[in-house]
């Protein structure tokens, strides 16, 4: 089973802050998108998508370091690979309108890890 990087979010307790400093480090762009707080990452052309994003407790204490998502064909059979290999689930399937539906589970190491199935029609 495939899952290349497709997806990157850095997590922030003060957004505007982490925001200034991307924009004069590495020279991104962001734009508001979604939730309050959260923004999409313009890396560059070639670029792997990202996003800015409040910061959240996917495991007891707070996310921190820089947050991966892979994208796979499957996300319910990468749920159960997970489970079988000895993962967690830590946030059941999720599905953004328009974008796919998306896990976050926990890998033996404790690092949580995102699962995307991009699905453009996903309602």
């Amino acid at each position: 089973m495939a899952a290349d990087l497709s997806h990157f979010a850095i997590n922030a307790d003060d957004v505007p802050a982490s925001k200034a400093f991307y924009e004069k480090v590495f020279g991104w762009t962001f734009h508001a998108w979604g939730p309050p707080g959260f923004y999409r990452v313009a890396t560059g052309p070639d670029g792997i998508q990202g996003a800015l994003q409040q910061r959240r407790s996917l495991l007891p204490e707070p996310t921190r370091g820089v947050e991966a998502t892979f994208a796979v064909d499957d996300v319910d059979a990468t749920a159960e690979a997970v489970r079988a290999a000895g993962g967690a689930i830590l946030m059941e399937r999720f599905t953004i309108a328009g974008v796919g539906h998306l896990i976050f589970f926990e890998d033996p190491a404790g690092n949580p890890v995102g699962a995307m199935q991009y699905d453009p029609l996903a309602d």
